[in-house]
Formats: C-alpha cells, sequence, structure tokens
C-alpha cells in the first residue's frame, strides 16, 4: 500500500523560500533538514541543485520557473488581510483577488522561485459569506456546488 506524504518543490535558495513561507504565508517548519525543509501544512521546500542530484543530474533535469503546471494552495479565513500582507511584502501576483464562479475569493502569486501559489477563501468562510449576504441555504449550495449538509452545518454555527 503507498501512502501520499506530501508534494515537494525546489527551489534555489532554502532559507529565502522558508522565510517568504513562513513571514509571508505564515506556515510553521515542521522540520529542517538543511537541503529540505518540511512545512506543517503538509509540503516540503528542497534546493534545487540538490534535488537536481538526486534526479541525476542538472544538464538532464532542468528547473522551469514560472512553468505554470501547478499551484501550491492556501486556504484563509480573511482573503483581503492576507492580499494587504502579501502586497506590503512585495509580492509579484499572478492577479489579486476575484471571485470564482462558485463564490470563492482567491488570488495567485509567485514565490520566490516563480511556483504559482494560489491563497483562496475557506469554502466554510464563502459559505458564510454567502449567508450573511443574505443567500438562502439552497442558493449557497446551489452557488458553492456544496452539499447541503455541509452548508446546513457551517450555517448552523453561526446561528
Amino acid at each position: 500500500m503507498l501512502k501520499f506524504v506530501c508534494p515537494l518543490i525546489a527551489v534555489e535558495d532554502v532559507a529565502v523560500s522558508r522565510r517568504f513561507y513562513e513571514e509571508c504565508l505564515g506556515q510553521k517548519v515542521r522540520y529542517d533538514f538543511g537541503a529540505n525543509v518540511e512545512f506543517e501544512g503538509g509540503f516540503s521546500i528542497h534546493r534545487r541543485a540538490h534535488f537536481q542530484e538526486l534526479l541525476g543530474g542538472g544538464e538532464r533535469f532542468a528547473a522551469v520557473a514560472r512553468s505554470h503546471w501547478g499551484e501550491l494552495y492556501f486556504d484563509c479565513d480573511d482573503v483581503e488581510a492576507v492580499e494587504q500582507r502579501l502586497k506590503e511584502a512585495g509580492v509579484d501576483f499572478i492577479h489579486g483577488i476575484h471571485e470564482h464562479p462558485w463564490g470563492q475569493r482567491a488570488m495567485r502569486l509567485y514565490d520566490p522561485d516563480g511556483h504559482v501559489v494560489e491563497v483562496g477563501e475557506s469554502m466554510e468562510a464563502v459559505v458564510l459569506r454567502l449567508h450573511r449576504q443574505g443567500f438562502s441555504v439552497e442558493s449557497i449550495c446551489q452557488k458553492t456546488y456544496m452539499p447541503r449538509e455541509f452548508v446546513d452545518g457551517v450555517v448552523g454555527t453561526a446561528e
């Protein structure tokens, strides 16, 4: 039986990337192995040069910055506060906050190595926002595609 452990991204400078994920995105380090840092959020960063050695060499396995082939995704309850903090830190945004068709507001940005990072409202926060705006439970379910039990549970805790 295979057990998925975590995604790992290759970074040029572990200290710079660690500082970004800790200071800008509020992540906490679980383990720091020098060339490899694992965060409590369930992902790791690995020094690119070392990672490429493990693969068999950088000439054969070149890293490509800003490849846009995937992203790390983070949830939050106050997306505006996170956006403000990231702007103050001088982060390079792909786009600021916009609302997806299912009602979730999110932004995308680059980490120091050009990896795409998305920060969006938790679906609980989306449901609460829509509820406070006067949407019925049925309307929230239709808009967010969330099951009735989930929406009832979130709305029930707010009342």
